[in-house]
């Protein structure tokens, strides 16, 4: 099943996409508070619905609290930027033995062909990043990683757009450089896990003005899911609604020679197999 919230006739909705139509759901709480609550299934109203084309598709769902996030987690990104990342442990030459967290302020979220803000009071050097997003759907502390896969809820495509100064310059710590508003679009529908019965084996990419920038597979992730889950739980429940972002690959643009920035009128194409593809507008 692939679920989506959009905008129809003034109002939104949650549905079921299927063959390029969108089936209501029975239950129309938000699609977060029907995975947290524990009691989402999925049902939808008789009928055949409404067209893709006529509703305009929104996040899929709102973040209840601040997007996980994992760093330098494709060991393709981690290699191009070395010696780029500031200086310090930032640019040690070797992987990490454990998974680096850091997270995105809620108002970061975006929808899948919504208008990302250029920020340009804030920042210049506004950058891509495509990453499959994890949802999570049980509850759970300490949660191992033979156990993992069954806390999760779905997949989503998600580009973690970063402004690359403002990330470097408060302590080496990330949460502004990424928390900047409507910068993490995400979509653009929620596939339930069952869908991909593979999550390591997804082609991802991003295109900007058509030009691929990034192009790789999540089999390519240093710590998979699993460990992912099992780190970031020890000690810290993750609740029903959660997201998490799990990294990306090599491409982005601070580490091109000469260094890439995206500018006002720029498209972004992020896309990930089974997933769906999002089309987002840089604007001024």
């Amino acid at each position: 099943m692939k679920l989506a919230t959009y905008l129809h006739d003034g109002a939104e909705h949650v549905g079921a996409l299927h063959e390029g139509r969108l089936s209501r759901l029975i239950d129309q709480r938000p699609l977060g508070e029907q995975i947290a609550s524990g009691s989402f299934d999925g049902r939808t109203e008789p009928g055949e619905g409404v067209a893709l084309h006529d509703v305009v598709l929104q996040a899929p769902l709102r973040p209840r609290r601040n997007i996980f996030c994992v760093g330098w987690n494709y060991v393709s990104h981690f290699e191009e930027g070395k010696g780029k990342r500031g200086g310090g442990l930032q640019d040690s030459a070797e992987l990490p033995e454990f998974p680096t967290f850091f997270t995105k302020a809620t108002g970061a979220a975006a929808g899948p062909f919504e208008d990302v803000p250029l920020h340009a009071a804030a920042t210049a050097r506004l950058d891509w990043e495509v990453e499959l997003a994890v949802v999570i759907g049980r509850q759970g502390v300490n949660i191992a990683e033979a156990d993992a896969m069954d806390h999760i809820f779905g997949y989503m495509t998600a580009n973690d757009v970063s402004a690359r100064e403002i990330q470097r310059r408060h302590g080496g710590q990330w949460f502004k450089g990424k928390s900047l508003d409507k910068t993490c679009p995400m979509g653009p529908v929620l596939v339930l896990k069952d869908q991909i019965p593979d999550p390591h084996a997804l082609e991802l990419g991003c295109r900007v003005n058509g030009v691929d920038k990034q192009r790789a597979s999540t089999r390519q992730m240093h710590f998979k899911i699993p460990r992912i889950l099992a780190e970031l739980s020890a000690g810290m429940t993750l609740l029903p609604g959660d997201i998490i972002l799990t990294g990306t690959p090599e491409g982005v643009g601070f580490t091109r020679d000469p260094p890439e920035r995206l500018d006002a009128g720029d498209m972004m194409e992020t896309w990930i197999e089974g997933l769906g593809t999002m089309h987002n507008r840089i604007v001024d």
